[in-house]
């Protein structure tokens, strides 16, 4: 368990699926404007290991445009991936202990803003947990328990403190040799939010980008009314919810303990880390999700910080903050909402109740 005195929770940066239910939204057309074509108009990408879709409400979106979204996705690879060996991030990880590295003006403000989520959360999110996420191998083929002794090694080398940033030189380091940097999640958030600036700048201003299940809305709807996303039930395979919430522009972020796992002697270790221990967390909470007008970067910083903190602190912190919102579900499948959604939450699915209202 945490030890509170420190205030340190798990962190790893994750995808949850969460359900899109969009009525009247027609099915996946073909990344080509035409004069009367179906709404919307969408693509598919694969990046960071995860399924990409970016649907536009508006005819006039070209292929153009779409192969745009693609270079933008492509940079954000081959800056922040950590398992690319040509990515920025790659070079810094390899470089621990040895040398600081230059980055690209870019990659830099990705790593400064986890760092000072790093900050921010006295390590509940720390953007070193590399070592541990590499150790566990949580979603490959053959991930087991670690030894003990194996974790404690890797624990040591998780250290926030130890990144040394040099904005006029634009330059990364890790201080001890080991250290790795994981932020693809953020990541993704980054990715997001350049696509939404993108796709803006062109003249489009509804659509929904949907990194691997982690959504962001751009605009209204295309009649001016709010988007409907569900909620997913984290018994459940993806895009089945527990209940519906309407949103303007908003990013939709959300972890979880049932998509990446594995049971041995009966014990599911899920994907979610705890930064004090370097094993899965241990609370009340089956998923979190995050909802912010911030930025989706921000969301994806945000999403394990809060789930770490358990329910009755994650519920006082996102109470503390402005433009951010979280429904929380228990593992006893009750469903409970931050003061700004209260009333707001429409529940479909009756095994799960909604507390507190």
């Amino acid at each position: 368990m945490n030890k509170q005195s420190r205030g340190m929770f798990p962190v790893i940066l994750i995808i949850l699926a969460l359900s899109l239910a969009i009525s009247g939204c027609a099915k996946k057309t073909p990344s080509a404007s035409s004069t009367g074509a179906k709404l919307p108009i969408s693509e598919t990408y694969y990046v960071f290991d995860t399924v990409v879709t970016v649907k536009v409400y508006d005819e006039k979106v070209s292929k153009e445009n779409f192969a745009k979204i693609g270079t933008i996705l492509d940079n954000v690879e081959i800056w922040l991936n950590r398992e690319n060996k040509d990515s920025e991030i790659y070079k810094v990880n390899e470089a621990a202990g040895k040398e600081a590295v230059k980055v690209s003006p870019e990659t830099f403000k990705a790593v400064k803003a986890a760092l000072q989520d790093s900050i921010d959360s006295n390590g509940v999110f720390d953007l070193t947990i590399g070592p541990i996420v590499s150790l566990w191998g949580i979603g490959q083929d053959g991930a087991h328990k670690p030894a003990d002794a194996d974790i404690a090694k890797a624990l040591a080398l998780v250290n926030y403190k130890e990144v040394t940033l040099d904005e006029p030189n634009l330059t990364v380091k890790l201080n001890k040799p080991g250290m790795s940097l994981d932020i693809g999640g953020t990541g993704k958030g980054y990715a997001a939010d350049l696509i939404a600036e993108y796709v803006e700048s062109q003249g489009f201003h509804s659509a929904i980008i949907d990194m691997g299940g982690n959504l962001l809305t751009v605009g209204q709807k295309p009649d001016g009314s709010d988007w409907t996303i569900g909620i997913q039930n984290p018994d459940q395979s993806r895009g089945t919810s527990v209940g519906t919430v309407k949103v303007g522009p908003m990013a939709i972020v959300a972890s979880g303990i049932y998509e990446r796992f594995f049971m041995e002697d009966g014990v599911r270790y899920h994907h979610i880390m705890d930064t004090d221990t370097g094993a899965p967390v241990q609370n009340e909470l089956a998923s979190v999700t995050i909802l912010t007008d911030l930025s989706a970067m921000t969301g994806e910083g945000l999403d394990n910080w809060v789930f770490s903190l358990g329910l009755e602190k994650g519920l006082a912190y996102v109470d503390s903050r402005e433009g951010v919102e979280a429904v929380f579900i228990t593992k006893d499948q009750k469903v409970y909402v931050s003061k700004g959604l209260k009333g707001k939450m429409t529940m479909t699915d009756d095994s799960f109740t909604l507390a507190g209202e």
